[in-house]
């Protein structure tokens, strides 16, 4: 009897050794950034086109400070987005390669996991000189004091190191479009899949909240809770060319319409892009695959 349970007891301590391994927190090396100098200069614009200020401005928005404190309500609780300002109550004490760890790999100064609030499953796939421009321009701005509010989490989704698993099975993913037919689109697929991480809002989510893949910009139920998001997709969106460029520079729609919500905050950043830009996300955004359609 004896023999067994020492078994039981070696291959439970073989599990246990094996999920402390990948749940372990995976930052970014000094040589995965080696050579790589942020420039604020250029970081500016990918500042904005990444989104940062949308969810990281205070309530009072008239501040312009990125004290964070906004609200997102998820069926795993409700997170607050935090201070990233460059003071002591920010980012203030982060290193540059600490900044960029934590957008590519969901991994704070303390080697601790970041929630994927933070949509480091889409920034893993920028170019590391374009994360590094964005940290460096971060550091220029002004400073607040406001201390980040904590998460309000349910158990298990409270124990970070459990952000490991997660990670496990929706990061480090690569391209959702393996093989962009010309440069035209692998650009649209750069700005849509990476920096302004479409995907996030726009694809259906799983069980665990990871971004379902098999169902890219397919769109699905708000996280918040209000209503639902459109998907995308090229069997979804029927609108002709010119009118989606038209929707992603101005916010209007062949209708008349306009965009409402966090998309009113997304087209001010799209607003900012070069024409070839917006036209190269449109033309990702016929280029889809049909698997990620069904």
């Amino acid at each position: 009897m004896r023999f067994p349970l020492l078994t039981f007891a070696a291959i439970a301590a073989a599990g246990a050794a094996v999920g402390w391994w990948i749940t372990a927190p995976d930052p970014l090396t000094a040589a995965d950034l080696d050579g790589i100098t942020g420039d604020a200069t250029r970081g500016e614009a990918l500042f904005v086109q990444a989104g940062c200020a949308s969810c990281h401005i205070g309530p009072d928005s008239d501040s312009g400070l990125l004290s964070g404190g906004q609200a997102f309500q998820t069926a795993f609780g409700t997170f607050y987005a935090p201070n990233i300002s460059p003071g002591s109550e920010g980012t203030g004490d982060w290193t540059e390669a600490q900044l960029v760890s934590a957008l590519m790999r969901g991994v704070g100064p303390g080697g601790y996991h970041l929630y994927p609030a933070l949509p480091y499953t889409s920034y893993e796939n920028a170019d590391p000189q374009d994360v590094a421009d964005i940290a460096a321009h971060l550091a220029t701005l002004p400073v607040s004091d406001q201390p980040s509010q904590p998460h309000e989490l349910s158990f298990p989704f409270n124990i970070r190191r459990t952000l490991g698993a997660w990670k496990f099975l929706y990061a480090d993913r690569g391209w959702v479009l393996d093989a962009p037919a010309t440069p035209e689109i692998e650009r649209g697929r750069y700005l849509a899949e990476a920096l302004f991480h479409c995907g996030q809002c726009h694809t259906p989510r799983t069980a665990l909240g990871g971004m379902d893949r098999e169902r890219w910009l397919q769109g699905g139920p708000n996280p918040n809770g209000r209503g639902d998001i459109p998907g995308i997709a090229p069997n979804q969106l029927d609108w002709s060319d010119k009118d989606v460029a038209a929707y992603l520079k101005t916010g209007l729609t062949p209708d008349y319409d306009s965009a409402g919500g966090h998309m009113a905050a997304v087209v001010r950043n799209l607003s900012t892009l070069p024409d070839k830009d917006i036209d190269a996300i449109v033309a990702y955004l016929r280029a889809i695959p049909e698997t990620a359609q069904e």
